[in-house]
């Protein structure tokens, strides 16, 4: 039987693979779905007549752009709280540790939703705002509480597979969120409010089932090791990898934990709180990690996949597609492509095929569609958004089901691509005392760009056409591909701690030759000469192995 990652897995004890672990992916990669659900449910919600009418969405004694500032308004407030989220989750997730900080998290998430919800009975505007602001605060935190603890309780042979459950439970919530909004639609009276409260209210039900479920996993042992907590963090590991303390699998990861700690320990000592931050920025492999953190953020959040998954009705409408089932359809249809393709990366491809090249596949894929989503936007100039009267010859019709279709490529791309590896590589790179603080800076950068996009997108659509908005998209994911090539390094199956060795090469090798240079995946990591030995005498000297 084919095996995607017998090869990875051949110096991993089988016991690791157990239910413990598991459970922990399960529980920590269902935090996805908090930013799915908002993805999902906002813009659809937005289409709903019985939100239109409370909140005036589309009211004609507003012009297209005030319609269009306070759609963007509502859609990016979660945005905005996300960002003191992120800001805050490195401090608390480093405090009270992975566990307490998912119980926080998920009690400001459900929170925030409640005073959204509430907002139904008065119609005020500053409800919602207030309400979405802070489900963003906890929302937020997921993005750097998840990936951490699911990358740092992981085996390394399935790392990616395991962090990427995150990324994948984003769209098990937007695929849920476009079903339950498209349903409500259909099953629920357009004359009562329950239309857009009932599939809202899923995000009291995520947060109920993560908080429950958090009692009953273990925390990080890497974070018990940092705050000096080794007999816990010991058994905790062997219970997690189902071997017994003393086994030499368990050892050894025990070991590397602690040498890179004390490692770290060494080269701070004495410094103050603000130490953290000044070795973020006091060494070149540090700030070569904070670039890969914050290009990888920018060039995602404007490549254009998010815009679509935000206001996919929208994107639907502008291809030919309307009436508000059909679009709400469409859309739900949609949800389970991205869905699909996040599992297939996540199972299959991640690990087997490597970050960087998933990614690039991806990219290209997505480059691809939004290509051919701007052409025909720009040529096919008798489409108009809910104009009955727009006409269109046979092929014209044939190339906006072209287009439709390109939309589904574009999330399958995105789910190969960028979704996974946003989360992933950040969750990789940084060593044991920077992870969260790391983490926390790709998030916080990660949201800035989201709110900025979410805000930006509709009024976009009027300044540049449709078509302008998704040829600027393209020319971001061109960007993207580049970067990728010549920056993102490789890190399959790689330990954490062995990052180090692959961040101390001169930094034009990095994202080229990183993972050629530095084969070894143990806490001392091996590093070959690929170039016939001119590129040596550059590199660390007493890790070099001459072949």
């Amino acid at each position: 039987m084919w095996n995607p990652w017998r090869e990875n897995l051949k110096d991993t004890p089988k016991e690791s693979l157990n239910w413990r672990l598991w459970y922990g992916v399960f529980v920590f990669g269902l935090m996805g779905a908090a930013r799915g659900i908002d993805e999902g449910l906002i813009g659809t919600t937005a289409e709903l007549q019985p939100f239109i009418k409370k909140f005036g969405l589309k009211d004609a004694s507003k012009s297209k752009h005030d319609q269009a500032e306070l759609l963007s308004n509502i859609t990016s407030m979660v945005q905005m709280g996300s960002i003191l989220g992120a800001l805050i989750a490195f401090y608390l997730t480093d405090k009270i540790g992975r566990l307490w900080a998912t119980r926080l998290l998920c009690l400001i998430w459900a929170s925030g939703i409640s005073i959204f919800l509430a907002s139904s009975a008065t119609g005020n505007i500053g409800m919602v705002y207030a309400g979405r602001f802070i489900a963003g605060i906890g929302i937020g935190q997921t993005t750097v509480v998840a990936p951490t603890y699911l990358a740092e309780t992981a085996p390394r042979a399935i790392r990616g597979l395991c962090v990427c459950a995150f990324a994948g439970a984003v769209y098990i919530g937007i695929m849920l969120a476009y079903f339950a909004s498209w349903g409500s639609s259909i099953h629920i009276s357009s004359k009562t409010d329950a239309q857009w409260l009932v599939p809202n209210s899923m995000h009291l039900m995520f947060a109920g089932i993560i908080f429950t479920l958090s009692f009953f996993s273990r925390e990080s042992p890497r974070w018990l090791i940092k705050v000096g907590r080794h007999e816990e963090a010991l058994k905790i590991m062997s219970d997690l990898r189902q071997l017994s303390p003393d086994h030499p699998y368990v050892q050894s990861e025990i070991i590397d934990i602690n040498d890179q700690l004390n490692r770290e320990r060494e080269a701070t000592m004495g410094t103050s709180w603000m130490g953290p931050f000044r070795e973020l920025i006091s060494s070149k492999a540090n700030l070569y990690r904070i670039q890969l953190s914050v290009m990888s953020q920018l060039l995602s959040q404007w490549s254009g996949a998010n815009s679509i998954t935000i206001y996919a009705p929208q994107y639907f409408e502008m291809m030919g597609t309307t009436g508000q089932n059909e679009k709400l359809f469409a859309t739900a249809i949609f949800g389970v492509v991205k869905f699909v393709s996040s599992m297939i990366c996540a199972f299959f491809l991640i690990d087997y095929i490597g970050r960087k090249r998933a990614l690039s596949t991806g990219i290209t894929l997505q480059l691809l569609s939004m290509l051919y989503m701007a052409i025909f936007l720009l040529v096919d100039t008798n489409i108009k958004s809910g104009d009955p009267e727009a006409s269109q010859t046979p092929s014209q019709k044939r190339a906006a089901m072209g287009a439709i279709v390109m939309i589904y490529f574009s999330g399958f791309g995105w789910a190969l691509g960028w979704n996974s590896v946003q989360y992933l590589i950040n969750s990789e790179i940084y060593p044991l005392r920077l992870r969260a603080l790391g983490g926390s800076i790709a998030m916080t950068f990660h949201f800035v760009n989201q709110y900025g996009n979410s805000k930006a997108v509709p009024l976009m659509f009027i300044a540049m056409t449709t078509g302008g908005t998704m040829l600027f998209f393209t020319c971001v994911t061109t960007l993207g591909l580049i970067w990728v090539w010549f920056f993102l390094p490789e890190t399959t199956g790689k330990s954490l701690e062995a990052m180090d060795e692959m961040f101390n090469l001169p930094w034009h090798l990095i994202g080229r030759k990183g993972a050629e240079l530095t084969r070894g995946s143990g806490g001392m990591a091996d590093v070959y000469d690929a170039d016939g030995g001119k590129e040596l005498d550059k590199l660390p000297d007493a890790r070099i192995e001459r072949v």
